[in-house]
């Protein structure tokens, strides 16, 4: 089970971290689409979410 979520972490995470890289390419950039930018800030937030129940229900998990 502590495999699992830990693959599911890092899973999460790296997904957390190329859709806030797309944020920032597109920023700098300069694309004025304002609803693909909103998009991908909805994107970031419940993947950190996601992220941070994982990590919660992993250091359960370690600790029984």
């Amino acid at each position: 089970m502590q495999t699992f979520l830990s693959v599911l972490l890092g899973v999460a995470m790296l997904a957390t971290f190329g859709v806030m890289m797309a944020g920032v390419l597109g920023a700098v950039r300069g694309g004025a689409d304002g609803a693909r930018s909103n998009r991908l800030m909805r994107w970031r937030i419940g993947l950190q979410a996601l992220s941070i129940l994982l990590f919660l229900a992993l250091m359960l998990s370690l600790g029984r």
